[in-house]
C-alpha cells in the first residue's frame, strides 16, 4: 500500500473507532460464547484479502459484539479509555514504534517521557524527586512503567523479597517460609497472591481481619508479632478493588514500623491515585509517601486506553536489587530494560498518559477527581432514598456497593439466613439478566458485610456502581434504578 492508501485505511479505522466510542449502547448485539466462537474462530484464508475487506469484516462481525465502556450505561468500571489526548498519544505511540528497552537508539526521546511521567506521579503522591539535572541513570528515577497493576504489584513483591533476603535474585528462594505477606482478609487483590507464586515464594499469605473494609489494627499488630520472623511485606489498599475504601495509611505505617522497621510496606493505589489530585481528597491518602512502594493504574481512573500502570518506589536505589544483565540490553545509563522484570521489548505506554496529564494540568485533574467522587455521592443518596436498596459501603472514592432487597425483606440488621439467601439470589439473578441483555452494566462480586448493613460478616453478592465515566448524568442514574426495578419485578414475578 502506498501512503495515500494507508492514510485512507487509517482514517477509516479512526472513524470507525470514534463512532464506536461515542455510541450510547454498550453492545451492538449480543451472542453466547459458543455463537461468537463459531462466528470468529475460522481457518486462516489461503489467499490475501484486501485491506478494505478486512476492515469491513471487522465492522460487520467483530465490532458489534465488543463492549463499549465509554457508554454512560456501562456503570461497572471506570475504564472508558476515551480521553482525547490519551487516544492521540496511544495512536502516536503505535505509529512511532519506539522500544523502551534501550534509550540511545531505540527510544531517544520516549525514555525521557517515561521519566517525566514517573516524576509527575511521584510528586502527586508525595515522594521526593531529585532535580532533573541530577537524574543521570534509570536508578535515579524511582519507578517504572508497566503493562498493568498485576505486573506492578509483582515487581513490588520482588523488591520486598530482596529487601528481606538480599541476593535471592541470584541464589534463588531457599526458605519460602520467610517470604509471607500480610493482606486484609477478604479484600486483598488476587495479584499479590499470584505474585508470590510467580517469584518462587509460594502463596505465603497471612490474612488479617478487617473492620469497615480496613485493617483491624489490633489484629494486624497481633499478626505481625505472631509471625514476626516470616513477614516480608504488608500490603495496604488506597482504594480496595471492591468498595474503593482507602485504609488509614499513616496509622498502618506507624504500627508496622513500630513492630519491625524492616518490613516492606506496599500501597496498592490503583484506585486511590484519584485522591492525589485535589486537597479535598488528599487527606484520604495521608501517609502514603512513607510506604516503600506504590502501585498506580491510570487506565482505571484517568480515561487512558489500556494499559497503563506504574510502580513507584520511595528510595530509587532499591531497584538495583532486581536489575539484570544481558548483552542484548545496552548497559547505558538510561536503558529501562535493565530494571523492568518480565519485560523485554516495551511499547511507549507513557505517551498517552503524558499527553493526558499535560492537557488536563493540575486544575483539570482536580476537577476530574471531584466530579467523579461527587457523582458517587449523588448515586449513594439515590440508593439511600430507595425503599428496596441498601448501601453496603461508605464511598471514599467513586464506587457505591449496594443490594436490591426482595419483597417483604427490610434492611434491619441482622437479617436471618433465609433472608440473606433471598437477597443474594435476587441480586445474582439481576446481574445475570443485565449481562444477558447488555443494555446496562453494573459489576458484581462476593464480599463480606463488613459494615453490618444486612448481617455483619455474612457473604454477599452485591451490585456495584462506578462513577468513572464522566458522561454519566443523574438522568442515567435514575434510568438505571428504573431498569433494576423492572428486572426485580420480572424475576420475582417468575418465581411467584
Amino acid at each position: 500500500m502506498n501512503i495515500s492508501e494507508t492514510s485512507d485505511l487509517l482514517h477509516n479505522a479512526l472513524d470507525l473507532g470514534l463512532e464506536f466510542k461515542t455510541r450510547s449502547a454498550i453492545f451492538g448485539r449480543r451472542g453466547t460464547a459458543e455463537e461468537i466462537r463459531d462466528l470468529l474462530v475460522t481457518d486462516l484464508p489461503i489467499q490475501p484479502t484486501d485491506a478494505g475487506t478486512v476492515l469491513d469484516d471487522f465492522r460487520e462481525r467483530v465490532l458489534p459484539l465488543c463492549k463499549n465502556e465509554a457508554s454512560p450505561r456501562f456503570l461497572g468500571f471506570g475504564d472508558t479509555g476515551d480521553d482525547p489526548l490519551a487516544l492521540a498519544g496511544s495512536l502516536l505511540a503505535t505509529l512511532t514504534q519506539q522500544n523502551l528497552i534501550n534509550q540511545s537508539f531505540d527510544s531517544p526521546s520516549a525514555t525521557f517521557i517515561d521519566i517525566a511521567v514517573l516524576r509527575w506521579l511521584r510528586e502527586l503522591l508525595g515522594y521526593s524527586n531529585l532535580s532533573a539535572s541530577e537524574v543521570r541513570t534509570v536508578w535515579d528515577v524511582g519507578g517504572m512503567i508497566t503493562p498493568g497493576g498485576t505486573t506492578s504489584n509483582t515487581v513490588a513483591m520482588m523488591l520486598a523479597r530482596e529487601a528481606k533476603a538480599p541476593g535471592t535474585m541470584q541464589s534463588g528462594v531457599t526458605d519460602p517460609g520467610r517470604f509471607a505477606i500480610v493482606v486484609p482478609e477478604g479484600i486483598g487483590h488476587y495479584s499479590v497472591r499470584a505474585a508470590l507464586t510467580w517469584i518462587g515464594c509460594g502463596a505465603q499469605i497471612i490474612e488479617v481481619p478487617t473492620m469497615g473494609f480496613r485493617y483491624d489494627r489490633i489484629e494486624l499488630a497481633r499478626a505481625l508479632r505472631r509471625h514476626h520472623d516470616r513477614v516480608m511485606a504488608v500490603i495496604a489498599y488506597a482504594g480496595d478493588s471492591r468498595t474503593q475504601t482507602v485504609d488509614y495509611l499513616r496509622a498502618i505505617h506507624d504500627l508496622v514500623r513500630a513492630v519491625d522497621p524492616t518490613i516492606w510496606l506496599h500501597a496498592d493505589a490503583c484506585w486511590g491515585l484519584l485522591a492525589a489530585f485535589t486537597p479535598t481528597l488528599r487527606r484520604k491518602i495521608d501517609g502514603i509517601a512513607n510506604f516503600d512502594s506504590i502501585t498506580v493504574d491510570p487506565h482505571k481512573i484517568l480515561a487512558v486506553p489500556y494499559s497503563s500502570s506504574a510502580l513507584l518506589v520511595r528510595d530509587p536505589a532499591t531497584v538495583r536489587s532486581i536489575s539484570t544483565y544481558s548483552d542484548l540490553i545496552m548497559q547505558e545509563d538510561f536503558a529501562f530494560g535493565q530494571i523492568t522484570p518480565f519485560l523485554g521489548t516495551r511499547e511507549w505506554t507513557s505517551l498517552k498518559l503524558w499527553m493526558m496529564l499535560r492537557g488536563r494540568g493540575r486544575s483539570g485533574l482536580a476537577q476530574l477527581a471531584e466530579r467523579r467522587c461527587d457523582a458517587a455521592q449523588r448515586f449513594a443518596a439515590l440508593v439511600d432514598a430507595h425503599p428496596r436498596l441498601v448501601r453496603l459501603n461508605a464511598p471514599d472514592l467513586a464506587a457505591v456497593v449496594f443490594a436490591y432487597l426482595p419483597i417483604g425483606i427490610e434492611a434491619e440488621p441482622p437479617v436471618d439466613r433465609c433472608a440473606l439467601d433471598r437477597i443474594n439470589n435476587l441480586n445474582l439473578a439481576i446481574h445475570a439478566r443485565m449481562l444477558a441483555e447488555g443494555t446496562w452494566h453494573l459489576h458484581q462480586f462476593t464480599m463480606r458485610d463488613d459494615l453490618g448493613r444486612l448481617h455483619g460478616g455474612a457473604t454477599l453478592h452485591p451490585l456495584r456502581f462506578m462513577a468513572g465515566n464522566l458522561a454519566i448524568t443523574e438522568t442515567h442514574m435514575h434510568e438505571l434504578l428504573e431498569y433494576l426495578e423492572i428486572l426485580a419485578c420480572d424475576i420475582e414475578g417468575d418465581r411467584t
